[in-house]
């Protein structure tokens, strides 16, 4: 796409918002929403990452979000609109440039590769440990500089990097991106953590900006020696906070020490370790976004990045779904069912295509994901199941719905084609 000069010769003249002025806005205010809209139509998908409470990993979530993309050939920008604490210019080894301009009102961001584009207030700080002391309007200002004077020219996706909490930064994307794709909400398992998510996903709710799903990070501590996990911070309490207020629930990501290492070292992880468990973990709990709430072009781009094995939904837009049968209806337990509903479904007309049943396997730790590997399936929707069984099941690149109710394996999935399908909390995690 080429950048328009002028938006009254815009294609999408009739639903784009900029088409026209507003009564009560100035020939400048409407000058300036033009020029955002001209910036921001040439992006395909934007993203917010946002966080109740500081420290629980965010920026390192958006880094590693932003560079598997970019590793997987998709163009994209990562701007950082932590005002007051940027560090994506730190986690990308980027500290000490400057941004330059280019004509009046051009800002360049920086190249980090020929694929990701990087902008934040860290490059405009002529100190690295300057302070910046500004209020609401000001911050306002340059959030509206970033999107609309950068020249991030024509990107798959645009992820933003916001500040914790609910504050004038997210407010002020969320007010001036028009169309935002929706949020990726980062926490740490412990309530303290929670309290905060809870009112992020207020937050978002109340602006009708879609949560994309909740990540739980630091869930776990790997052993550097022995690999064993230690529940630090306690385990699963994002998943329940998550069921609770309706929102997805995208995973757990542990915390590695060789994550630490990257970024003080500028070295996205998801890159320098992706052959760890870790970073493979990492591209598992972003997979559904992309897959369900994005788009299918660009389904499992992370998994290419991981080296985590490709996805079965074919170019065409068929899917397998697996669902676990027990008296002709949903199993409580995906592990205690009688058979498996395989059924195939077209994405691209949300019809059901074929179906057909198959016994279950004798039950084996650990068998289940790879029969179901075996047998073509893509999704997984249970009643209930186990932390480790849903790893399992990740491995195989296979997504695990939980929570769904009981009824027969047709209605279920038509469900699930229509965006109507109803979960709850997971009901059986053992």
């Amino acid at each position: 796409m080429t950048e328009a000069k002028d938006c009254t010769r815009c294609a999408d003249e009739e639903a784009c918002s900029a088409k026209a002025q507003g009564t009560d806005e100035t020939n400048e205010a409407y000058a300036e929403r033009q020029q955002l809209m001209r910036r921001m139509c040439r992006i395909k998908h934007k993203i917010v990452v946002l966080s109740g409470k500081g420290g629980v990993g965010k920026s390192t979530v958006a880094v590693n979000l932003a560079i598997s993309l970019a590793s997987a050939g998709k163009q994209v920008g990562l701007l950082d609109v932590d005002i007051h604490g940027p560090s994506i210019p730190r986690l990308l080894n980027l500290e000490g440039q400057q941004a330059t301009g280019k004509g009046g009102d051009t800002l360049l961001p920086m190249i980090y590769d020929d694929n990701l584009k990087v902008m934040s207030i860290g490059f405009l700080l002529r100190e690295r440990d300057a302070a910046v002391i500004w209020r609401g309007p000001m911050k306002y200002g340059v959030i509206k500089q970033f999107l609309k004077d950068v020249e991030w020219g024509d990107l798959d996706y645009l992820v933003v990097d916001s500040p914790p909490g609910t504050g004038d930064e997210p407010l002020s994307v969320c007010q001036l991106i028009e169309g935002l794709e929706g949020a990726i909400i980062v926490t740490t398992p412990q309530e303290l953590a929670l309290l905060d998510v809870r009112k992020s996903i207020s937050f978002c709710q109340t602006l009708k900006v879609p949560v994309l799903g909740v990540i739980e990070n630091m869930s776990g501590f790997v052993c550097p020696n022995c690999g064993e996990v230690t529940d630090i911070f306690k385990r699963g309490g994002a998943e329940r906070m998550a069921a609770e207020m309706g929102v997805p629930f995208l995973g757990r990501v542990p915390l590695d020490p060789a994550l630490v290492v990257a970024g003080d070292k500028g070295m996205p992880f998801a890159v320098a370790n992706s052959q760890t468990e870790t970073a493979k973990t990492f591209g598992q709990v972003i997979q559904p976004i992309l897959q369900r709430n994005i788009g299918k072009t660009e389904t499992n781009v992370l998994n290419a990045a991981t080296n985590t094995g490709g996805t079965r939904q074919k170019e065409d837009g068929n899917m397998r779904i697996a669902i676990p049968i027990a008296g002709g209806r949903l199993s409580a337990h995906f592990g205690h069912c009688e058979e498996f509903a395989l059924i195939d479904v077209d994405t691209d007309t949300k019809t059901i295509t074929a179906q057909e049943s198959s016994p279950a396997p004798d039950h084996q730790p650990g068998l289940l994901p790879k029969w179901l590997s075996e047998h073509g399936a893509n999704v997984i929707i249970a009643g209930g199941m186990g932390s480790r069984a849903k790893d399992l099941f990740a491995a195989q690149n296979i997504e695990v719905i939980v929570g769904a109710p009981v009824d027969d394996a047709e209605t279920i999935a038509k469900a699930y084609l229509d965006g109507t399908l109803s979960v709850g909390s997971n009901i059986c995690d053992h």
